[in-house]
């Protein structure tokens, strides 16, 4: 077995001797790459970003920002990382010659005041200044701060700038005292790499295969199977192992709760679990496909998942979070499976056995439960065709962005001729698990799309589920939403259904 390491801005570097659950935020730091900060230690302030080469979806090689402090260290074994630090042209003493333009941008606008959330910030801006369907729709005027244009194609609001820059690369990043502005002013000003930019030439090389990885040290292991079938081999051997992908959920029980594994697979480069699939019939995606790839391969194709990933917590956690994470930790807050209940998905579940094709209504047993037997692995999610056409995913949450839901409320509605031909309604935040909302299905098929049949429907829905009271919200305000979410669906589609 190959030593395991990293190539940390241009140089291979041994990630020996940490620990198999140090994580890339303290592999950096460790070694002088102090830029890459800790702040909330949970993947909700950005202080940590990277960048990091993975399959692209328009070029061979996208560089994606990602949460270091979320990361083991190990899980980008034989892979490519730039920190803020490497952004910077240098020569060959390795001393800084000239500033990437992300940061001259930064430093000239205005855009750091104590320093600490910037390097952050510029390593998703660089990720998005070489997103390579990035498209400017005017250049910037020189010396002045970039104003969206009325007429972008991109949308017309102050979240997308004339350079194509798209504001919420910058969701999951926090900033304490700079302000806002100045960092916008930025992101709409950076131009487009030159011809002769390294890290944009990268992009048109494929990025590095993963690694066959077995590291063990302190009695605990870090392995990445090279295929689903040695995976499965290993889960049935060896059934106590947490099974990551992009880590989002286990790397905070690391950082916060001190939690250790004795040994933790990593299946997020599986080939098995990476295709994306489009049949006469169904949808099948991947269950370790990052859901920025899922976006962006379905391009709109799903509206009601291109609904979901904008606000599914921020573009750092969607470039490595998984519907297989998200549907394997079984947390009832979760915010695919309202969705994926109302598109009446299903999940196979791959086993040293053999697969089996589960429902995802069937899947959920109880609080984070499921029907998986152990040793078995989420391998794709299959969304039948065709879709029904009125749809919306409506989360309730007490930030804009970046939240976990309150109660989250996915509809899947055909209407026809004024009348409700089928109706399937998943919710989240108001049971144990995920749930369909049958008896309201019930009350809607075969009924009139009217404001009366919602009014009489809303009652049924306030009454699904058994909310509870938290920090989050009451049991009351979460049956109140419920109702208030099919009045809301109701009033934004009716004149769409009427026309």
């Amino acid at each position: 077995m190959v030593a395991a390491r990293i190539t940390v801005n241009g140089k291979e570097t041994p990630i020996a001797p940490a620990a198999a659950h140090t994580t890339v935020l303290d592999f950096l730091r460790d070694r002088g790459l102090t830029g890459t900060k800790e702040g909330c230690a949970e993947g909700e302030c950005g202080a940590c970003s990277v960048l990091v080469a993975r399959p692209g979806v328009h070029k061979p090689t996208d560089w994606v920002a990602v949460n270091a402090c979320l990361v083991p260290a190990l899980a980008l074994d034989g892979q490519e990382v730039i920190t803020s630090e490497g952004l910077a042209t240098v020569d060959e003493a390795g001393a800084a010659t000239a500033l990437h333009p992300v940061q001259e941008e930064m430093a000239v606008r205005g855009g750091s005041q104590c320093g600490y959330c910037t390097p952050g910030f510029i390593c998703s801006m660089a990720s998005e200044y070489y997103r390579p369907d990035r498209c400017a729709h005017e250049d910037p005027a020189a010396g002045q701060a970039a104003e969206p244009a009325a007429d972008s194609a991109e949308g017309t609001d102050s979240e997308h700038g004339p350079n194509g820059f798209d504001l919420h690369a910058l969701s999951g990043n926090l900033c304490r005292c700079t302000g806002y502005r100045p960092i916008r002013d930025a992101a709409f000003a950076v131009g487009s790499p030159t011809e002769d930019d390294v890290l944009a030439q990268r992009r048109e090389q494929s990025p590095p295969e993963a690694a066959a990885t077995e590291y063990t040290r302190d009695d605990s292991a870090f392995i990445r199977p090279g295929t689903l079938a040695e995976t499965l081999r290993l889960l049935s051997e060896r059934p106590e192992a947490v099974v990551v992908a992009g880590s989002t959920d286990w790397g905070v029980e690391v950082n916060i709760r001190s939690r250790r594994a004795s040994c933790v697979v990593a299946v997020d480069r599986l080939p098995e679990l990476r295709e994306l699939r489009v049949e006469s019939d169904h949808i099948e995606i991947g269950a370790a496909q990052t859901l920025t790839e899922i976006e962006r391969r379905l391009d709109g194709s799903v509206p009601l998942l291109a609904e979901l990933f904008p606000q599914f917590a921020s573009r750092l956690i969607r470039n490595s979070a998984t519907l297989g994470g998200n549907l394997g930790t079984g947390s009832p807050i979760g915010d695919s499976p309202p969705v994926l209940l109302a598109l009446e998905a299903s999940l196979l579940l791959a086993g040293a056995d053999g697969e089996r094709e589960v429902p995802l209504a069937d899947y959920f047993t109880g609080y984070r439960q499921s029907v998986r037997r152990p040793g078995e692995l989420i391998r794709a999610v299959r969304v039948p065709l065709p879709l029904s056409p009125v749809t919306a995913f409506h989360k309730i949450a007490k930030r804009r962005f970046d939240d976990i839901s309150s109660v989250a409320v996915a509809f899947a509605l055909d209407i026809q001729d004024g009348t409700v031909r089928k109706a399937r309604i998943g919710l989240g935040g108001v049971a144990a698990t995920p749930i369909r909302a049958l008896s309201t299905e019930a009350a809607l098929e075969g009924r009139s799309w009217t404001a009366e049949t919602v009014e009489a429907a809303a009652r049924v829905l306030r009454a699904e589920g058994t909310p509870m009271d938290d920090h989050r919200a009451s049991a009351l305000y979460r049956s109140a939403m419920l109702g208030q979410s099919l009045n809301k669906l109701y009033a934004q589609t009716t004149e769409a259904v009427s026309s």
